[in-house]
Formats: structure tokens, C-alpha cells, sequence
């Protein structure tokens, strides 16, 4: 069975709203959820994306609302923090991680803490068995590739191309997950550019697949309430779980 990673902007477009789509997403076929922690800057994401974290960075979003949102989710679905390395560093990371554990946390997605500069972190992780998410890219030589696995947790995030999320862009990947494969055991899954149309093609060789801009595209709908966009979301989720097993 391939995995499916779902990811939302936590608080947007509120606290409650953040709870109930996560806990529906559980119920409908994702198997790990990424909390995204809204953000300024947001270099890896594409514009769904951005324009989600500033809506909810403008309606007051805080740390300690993904800490709240956190506590109602992670007890029932398995829960990833992903944002950047600021929004953690600020909160004192010796401090962070232990929270995060308690919370329930499973690991963090930094999508702009090179590997290099992440291992100086390592033995923070492992203190409080979380794992920190690796990235490889097309970009990346063999040689980095195989560094960057050997350690690599719960699982690898492949980037599907060099850019930004929600483009869909088709390519073949293949050559890239077997040069992944040569070197780790662990799980590989494909980030970037997946929904329901290109998740069966982007998910073959790879463990599962990664999709925030499909998601959030729903959520920013305005004609659409809450228990709409719940729905929405939720037959998505089903959607693509299916055809990435299919």
C-alpha cells in the first residue's frame, strides 16, 4: 500500500477549521499530515500556497496555535511540522523538539535547512525520536544523493523537479528514484507538482506521494464553506489515495 501525505496551512482559514480538516483527512485516506506552519517567505512553495500562509499569518495565526491545533490531531493521525527553519529556530529548538514530542509530533519538514547544516541538529532529533525529513533533488549529484539517504527517516522527500510546489509538471522520474533506491531502505515519496491527475503517474517506483497545492487550492475557494471545504478535501484525499494504488 502507497502512502498518501497531505498538507495544510495550520490556521487557515482558523484554529477549529484546522482541527476538523485534519482529523477528515485521517478518516479519508491520508496517512501522515503535514501541519505547515505559516510563514512570510515562503521560497518553496508555490502561489496557493503563499497566499494561504499570509491570509493566515493576517488573521493572527501564532506558534502556539500549531502547538493547539497539534493536540487535537497528532493523538489520532501520524503529524509532520513543516515550515522554516526560522519559525522553529525562534522557538528555541532544544526546547521545541522535547514539546513537539510530548505533543505527539512525529518529525519536522525544513525544506530550507540544507543536510549539511541540519546535521548539526542530528543529536537533537534522535534525543527526542523525531525524525528530520531529507530532500533530494534532481539537482542533486549521485554522490549527495547517497549522503543525504544514508540517515534519512521515516522517509525521503523527493523533489519531483527543480521549482517550486504546485506545477505539475510531467517528467520521467525514474532514472532519479533508482538512483535514490540504490542507497537507502527507506521509504521514498514524491512531493511537488502531485494531485489527482499526475498522482498515479508521479507515484511509480516511489512509496507515496506528497500533495499540499491540491489541497489548499480547495481551501481558498470562497464560495465554499467549511463543511464544503472539508468535503472537498476530503474526497480528494480519497480520490488519489485510490489511483496511487490503483
Amino acid at each position: 500500500m502507497k502512502n498518501l501525505v497531505a498538507y495544510i496551512t495550520s490556521g487557515y482559514p482558523e484554529k477549529s477549521f484546522s482541527i476538523d480538516l485534519g482529523l477528515a483527512l485521517g478518516e479519508n485516506g491520508v496517512d501522515t499530515l503535514e501541519l505547515g506552519v505559516p510563514f512570510s517567505d515562503p521560497v518553496a512553495d508555490g502561489p496557493l500556497i503563499e497566499k494561504a500562509n499570509h491570509k493566515a499569518l493576517e488573521l493572527g495565526f501564532k506558534f502556539k496555535h500549531l502547538k493547539e491545533i497539534s493536540c487535537e490531531i497528532a493523538p489520532k493521525v501520524d503529524t509532520l511540522w513543516m515550515g522554516y527553519f526560522n519559525s522553529f529556530y525562534q522557538q528555541n529548538l532544544s526546547k521545541l523538539l522535547p514539546e513537539a514530542r510530548e505533543i505527539g509530533i512525529n518529525g519536522l519538514i525544513i525544506p530550507d535547512l540544507p543536510h549539511e547544516e541540519a546535521l548539526k541538529y542530528k543529536d537533537l532529533f534522535a534525543q527526542n525520536n523525531l525524525s528530520n525529513i531529507s530532500f533530494v533533488a534532481p539537482t542533486d549529484s549521485e554522490e549527495r544523493i547517497a549522503e543525504v539517504v544514508k540517515d534519512a527517516q521515516k522517509f525521503i522527500y523527493m523533489v519531483a523537479y527543480a521549482g517550486i510546489t504546485g506545477s505539475g509538471k510531467a517528467e520521467d522520474l525514474q532514472p532519479f528514484l533508482e538512483s535514490i533506491k540504490k542507497y537507502t531502505q527507506t521509504p521514498v515519496y514524491v512531493g511537488f507538482g502531485v494531485n489527482a491527475k499526475t498522482a498515479k503517474d508521479k507515484v511509480k517506483g516511489a512509496d507515496g506521494v506528497i500533495v499540499g497545492s491540491a489541497f489548499i487550492d480547495i481551501l481558498l475557494k470562497e464560495d465554499l464553506n467549511y463543511s464544503q471545504k472539508i468535503k472537498e478535501c476530503s474526497e480528494l484525499a480519497k480520490v488519489i489515495k485510490g489511483e496511487i494504488n490503483s
